[in-house]
């Protein structure tokens, strides 16, 4: 069984996942990240003096031989399911970042939705809307 960890933690583990996809976390991804924590309601309660050490765990586990496979089932199960479209809409956010999304990270992002079992209505929305947010002149 998975471990478990708070839905706050959760959320982390899946942009840090979305960074990692590529094997380059990018100070963009990584800023990014750090606003998202700082600004979103859902980080609310979070104490982000542990956002490195949550992170550094997250990365802990991806380095194991099924990493992928045991982070998502961690956010799958730490997760409440409402909180699903919101960990892949954060997904969406991170990978848009560095404004040059990968096969890695176009994948990464298939096997998040299956995983969630996302509407891909739902996912469509979402990643138009991170189009919309990242576009440059």
């Amino acid at each position: 069984m998975a471990k478990k960890v708070s839905p706050e933690e959760a959320l982390i583990y899946m942009m840090v996942t979305m960074s990692a996809a590529d094997r380059a976390m990018t100070d963009n991804e990584l800023r990014r990240i750090g606003g998202i924590v700082q600004r979103l309601p859902v980080f609310r309660g979070f104490d982000i003096e542990r956002l490195v050490a949550v992170a550094e765990d997250c990365g802990e586990i991806l380095n194991d031989d099924d990493g992928l496979d045991e982070v998502l089932r961690v956010i799958t199960q730490s997760l409440p399911a409402r909180l699903y479209d919101t960990a892949y809409a954060l997904a969406v956010d991170v990978a848009a970042a560095d404004l040059d999304v990968g096969q890695e990270e176009l994948r990464l992002l298939q096997i998040v939705r299956d995983r969630l079992g996302l509407d891909p209505l739902v996912c469509a929305a979402i990643e138009r809307g991170a189009r919309a947010r990242f576009r440059t002149l």
